[in-house]
């Protein structure tokens, strides 16, 4: 047993657990339908959003699965669907740790597992119940059985490879598919077999990764509609759709589809071709929900989602003309970022994701997540093929291929990518990792045999991965203070300087001071993994820094900026049940005692446009409550017909609409609700005014402000009671 390993596994540990007790919903979208998935089969297949199966996550099922087998053990908390998230980000650094130690050795092992355990954005997302942090360690899983297959000419441990690639397909669509370069790139090269049988092995595998990966969408999508939810963020209730278009394509693009940018701004004023089931029948109910179907008889209508009468202007609005703001201008006063418009068209992003280009990864807004240890990969890279031979490739030349083949796509696709999140940096850090442990090692025997030039490699890399350091700390230097990075640029050119000198004698401190050098190095990515505890976090938009807990914008750098015209304050982080990305919604005693009272035999407590109305409901109540739109709010999951059955039936009579984050709902179905429902009065059924959709009377929320993660802003919440 190696005794070094387990202080690196304990840190790893530390970072990514301390603390998750105190996430009461942790990311409140994905705890809700574990708490669906709880109740019964047909949910838990489906990755059932509400406990009426009437419409799924946006997600394939797999890592909920694994979630929602962890709660039936532990219970549903906060903490028991982030503790798979929490054994899969330190389940990563033991795999790297057995993956670089047969072929660059115990030194590189040991400094892999570390840098791994360290980048920032791994542990800002292992101790959330997002989906990444398992998608990393599969994928890790699944390069571990390729890289023993390859070496043992194991045909078995290739395809079991390749399946896992399959499998997590399942976790996150095509972001699995981002690592199959290297693989294919590595099998060819590694794999020791005579080239029929290798051609005949990959097409095998291919196969198996297919069958594996479209396993489940191919048997969801063959499943008539009307016996199977909506699938969520859809634009036509189909799964292979959701894979290559809202989690594919559209993520290069950034051109999302208003069910999915339902309560974001960017591309409001767009009509939406979706399915609009609005001419359908009530049809039978759906299996195992006794709710009526979630697709029937789509037709492409355009439903003006976000414009008009519905969407985000139901609420109060933020559409500006044509759907967007005018030069980043936001309501009351408020502004983007340094001036950028929302969404992927432009060059900002959304979510603080930085301008368009080569050096994106290097620019404030992403650095932090996962850039620090670049300039040592970069010249260890170059350590590590100085001596390439043609005819002399070797184990330590073919794995840097494959790390490398890793780390270049995914670069490449964030740096040039119109929409996604902070956290989905995650998939650089194994790449980095590995090759930082096999670069260093490589650079350190440069500089001890004083192999040339190439013995300058390691003082050079220790000088400019401080100075990166440097300046990605310097920028919170008003938040954090300037000892840190001060501390860190005068420490890293102290033992640069010292590493020149002594590179050509021998003295019994010199591998100290290059031990020394590298956790110099360590100095920034070590503080920012460690943010998410010490300034709180953010379960929904998880991201590293010290303002990683603001909300919509993540580790963005600045925060939000924002104001009622009085002036310009930054947005607040807040914590303990997800930080500014979730509601923070709780139960209201009054709103459940009313709903129970008044209940009248019917399944369901309650039907609402909003998820995050049902959520706490879900969770800590174990309610049945249906949601009548899906993640934003805006899918077509049933017609008025179909809700004029429910009500007929008996099945649910009361109907929340309105709250706070910008998922007004389909305006056809509020109209629907209004026009057949009486409206209760507020004081009958809630604890104040606003207690059921406003976050407990904050200043932000009074002014009018009322920020959600779908940027909504005030949001009275209206319940009715619909008789027929």
């Amino acid at each position: 047993m190696d005794l070094v390993l387990l202080p690196i596994v304990l840190l790893a540990a530390f970072l990514n657990g301390y603390g998750i007790w105190n996430d009461q919903y942790a990311n409140s979208y994905y705890t809700t339908a574990v708490g669906s998935m709880l109740s019964n089969f047909h949910n838990f297949f489906y990755a059932s959003l509400d406990s009426a199966g009437s419409v799924t996550v946006d997600k394939p099922p797999v890592v909920f699965w694994i979630q929602t087998a962890f709660a039936y053990v532990f219970g549903l908390h906060g903490w028991s669907v982030i503790l798979p998230q929490v054994l899969a980000g330190i389940g990563s650094v033991l795999l790297i740790y057995f993956m670089v130690k047969p072929t660059y050795g115990l030194a590189a092992a040991r400094i892999s597992a570390l840098a791994m355990a360290t980048v920032p954005v791994v542990a800002a997302v292992s101790r959330t119940n997002n989906i990444d942090s398992m998608l990393v360690f599969t994928l890790l899983l699944g390069s571990w059985f390729l890289f023993k297959g390859s070496k043992q000419g194991s045909a078995w441990r290739i395809l079991v490879a390749f399946g896992l690639i399959g499998v997590a397909f399942n976790m996150k669509m095509l972001q699995a598919y981002m690592i199959l370069p290297a693989f294919y790139l590595f099998y060819l090269l590694a794999f020791q077999a005579k080239w029929r049988r290798k051609i005949i092995l990959m097409i095998g595998s291919t196969a198996v990764l297919a069958v594996v990966s479209l396993s489940w969408a191919v048997a969801v999508d063959s499943i008539p509609e009307d016996q199977r939810p909506y699938i969520g963020s859809s634009e036509t209730n189909s799964v292979m759709e959701l894979a290559f278009g809202y989690n594919g394509l559209a993520r290069l693009t950034g051109q999302q589809n208003t069910a999915g940018n339902a309560g974001m701004p960017n591309g409001m004023g767009q009509g939406n071709n979706r399915g609009n089931r609005g001419d359908s029948t009530s049809g039978p109910n759906q299996t195992g929900s006794g709710v009526p179907a979630a697709g029937q008889d789509v037709n492409a209508q355009d439903n003006d989602n976000m414009n008009g009468s519905n969407g985000l202007n139901t609420m109060g609005g933020m559409n500006g003309p044509n759907g967007n703001f005018p030069n980043g201008q936001m309501p009351n006063d408020m502004e983007m970022p340094n001036g950028r418009n929302f969404g992927g068209n432009g060059g900002g992003g959304m979510f603080g994701t930085g301008e368009k280009g080569p050096l994106r990864l290097f620019q404030t807004e992403l650095s932090g997540q996962a850039s620090w240890l670049m300039p040592v990969v970069l010249l260890g890279c170059i350590a590590i093929f100085a001596g390439l031979r043609r005819r002399n490739i070797t184990n330590k030349h073919k794995e840097a291929l494959f790390w490398l083949a890793w780390l270049l796509p995914v670069a490449a696709f964030f740096s040039v990518a119109g929409f996604f999140h902070q956290y989905y940096l995650i998939m650089l850090a194994p790449p980095l990792a590995a090759l930082t442990g096999a670069g260093f090692i490589a650079m350190w025997k440069s500089y001890r045999d004083r192999v040339g030039w190439q013995a300058w490699l390691l003082p050079v890399s220790v000088l400019l991965t401080t100075l990166s350091g440097w300046y990605i700390m310097q920028g919170y230097n008003d938040t954090i203070g300037a000892g840190w990075s001060i501390s860190e640029l005068i420490a890293g050119i102290l033992v640069t300087v010292i590493l020149v000198v002594m590179l050509h004698r021998t003295h019994r401190w010199k591998q100290g001071f290059i031990i020394a050098g590298f956790m110099v190095m360590l100095i920034g990515p070590i503080y920012w993994a460690f943010t998410p505890i010490t300034y709180g976090g953010n379960s929904m938009i998880p991201a590293a820094g010290p303002t990683g807990s603001n909300g919509m914008f993540g580790g963005a750098g600045k925060g939000m900026p924002m104001g009622n015209g009085a002036g310009v304050t930054e947005m607040p982080a807040t914590g303990g049940r997800g930080g500014m990305g979730n509601r923070n919604e709780e139960v209201d005693t009054a709103t459940l005692n009313y709903l129970k009272e008044h209940n009248t035999g019917e399944t369901y407590l309650f039907a609402t446009t909003d998820y995050n109305q049902a959520a706490p409901y879900i969770i800590d109540e174990k309610a049945a409550v249906i949601t009548l739109g899906g993640f934003s709010g805006s899918d077509p999951v049933y017609t008025t017909e179909e809700l004029e059955q429910l009500v007929k039936s008996g099945q649910v009579k009361y109907f929340m609409v309105g709250g706070m984050g910008g998922r007004g709902g389909n305006s056809e179905i509020n109209d629907w609700i209004k026009e057949h429902g009486t409206e209760i009065p507020s004081s009958e059924w809630q604890t104040g005014t606003d207690s059921a959709s406003m976050n407990n009377g904050d200043t932000e929320n009074e002014a009018g402000l009322g920020f959600g993660f779908g940027f909504g802003f005030s949001g009275q919440t209206t319940l009715y009671e619909v008789k027929l």
